[in-house]
């Protein structure tokens, strides 16, 4: 499989979606939603990095899946409400690239990748 841009998991979603009569879900139940795979996501990261392990008894995960459910979740949602990550993304950087510019140590040219 190739990468996908983010115009087309947008697109792949909104096909995904549109094919069943229910739709989008109303803005407070995909938030709910979201909370629901970022707890699992945390449960996931609690196992493999944090200080609790899972039980024997609890079913294994990955963190990966987990992480990629959550922005399946994000990515609906933000098609919900007709909001364009791709571009949203780029005013976002801008701000990030602005407001942080001196935020934190940068590395010497040398050290960089």
């Amino acid at each position: 499989m190739s990468d996908l841009t983010v115009k087309q998991m947008q697109a792949k979603l909104d096909h995904y979606v549109s094919q069943y009569k229910v739709g989008y879900f109303p803005p407070l139940s995909q938030v709910a939603r979201l909370t629901e795979e970022l707890g699992e996501l945390a449960r996931e990261v609690m196992d493999k990095y944090g200080e609790k392990p899972k039980k024997e008894t609890e079913t294994a995960g990955s963190v990966a899946e987990e992480l990629t459910d959550l922005m399946i979740s994000l990515v609906i949602f933000a098609n919900s409400l007709e909001i364009d990550l791709a571009k949203q993304f780029e005013q976002n950087m801008e701000k990030f690239e602005r407001r942080d510019k001196n935020r934190f140590e940068r590395m010497d040219k040398s050290e960089e990748l």
